[in-house]
């Protein structure tokens, strides 16, 4: 059984409320998801609070989890990401752009982790530049459209016309 059977199993046993695979599930992933917190809040301890919405969250809706839809690990970064960006909303608060992620985002499609989502990387591949930066510094970053066109100096409709129209390239390579 590889690493995403084992989450999506776990995920099963959580939706039957079996209190023991989900602190398997938390063993599993915690870490790698409060790096993904960690990158969209710069706060450990937000990080954690939101890690924590999280799991809650998980707990709650894991019989809502489809494995046709998306893997488990994606499913939890989803969950752990939308966290994050509601502690970053209520805050608003600026973000400044770490202007070495940029520059490796784009060529690298890695994920927080290090690591690089397989049948995403390729697809990443056919956005243009502009569309690649925009969609992964909003959907891993964090960034709103707002800070998109204040950060790229360019105007607000233009970005968002750039993460929608990635976000439609994305899901059709992915549904190939």
């Amino acid at each position: 059984m590889d690493e995403n059977e084992r989450i999506e199993a776990l995920l099963a046993r959580v939706a039957l409320r079996d209190r023991a695979a989900f602190r398997e599930l938390y063993d599993a992933t915690a870490a790698h998801l409060l790096g993904v917190a960690v990158r969209i809040l710069r706060s450990r301890a937000q990080a954690e609070e939101a890690l924590q919405d999280a799991f809650v969250q998980i707990w709650q809706n894991a019989a809502t989890y489809r494995a046709e839809r998306a893997r488990g690990n994606t499913w939890m970064n989803s969950i752990v990401r939308y966290r994050a960006l509601d502690l970053l909303r209520r805050q608003s608060r600026e973000l400044p752009l770490d202007e070495q992620a940029v520059a490796q985002w784009p060529d690298e499609g890695q994920r927080p982790d290090g690591g690089a989502e397989p049948r995403l990387e390729p697809c990443l591949e056919e956005l243009g530049e502009q569309q690649r930066t925009c969609v992964t510094l909003a959907f891993v970053e964090g960034y709103s459209h707002q800070e998109l066109s204040t950060r790229m100096d360019t105007p607000l409709g233009t970005i968002k016309s750039w993460v929608r129209r990635g976000l439609d390239r994305l899901r059709e390579c992915l549904e190939r």
